[in-house]
């Protein structure tokens, strides 16, 4: 016999942890990979193949607004 699984919550069921940063924002909201890959890539580092899945799982994980 198979048991299934208890009901895990999914990954993308964790908050999203937000960051007010008032007067340093313009309207929209930012993601921390967003900011990552921005910076790096003005001081010159060219991004890997695995440089849009950390981008994309940081800006699940933070995002600045404000």
């Amino acid at each position: 016999m198979t048991k299934q699984r208890e009901s895990q919550p999914e990954k993308d069921d964790r908050p999203v942890h937000r960051v007010r940063l008032p007067g340093f924002l313009i309207e929209e909201e930012v993601g921390l990979g967003d900011v990552i890959k921005k910076t790096t890539y003005a001081m010159g580092i060219n991004p890997c193949g695995g440089c849009e899945k950390r981008a994309a799982a940081l800006n699940r994980w933070m995002t600045f607004s404000r």
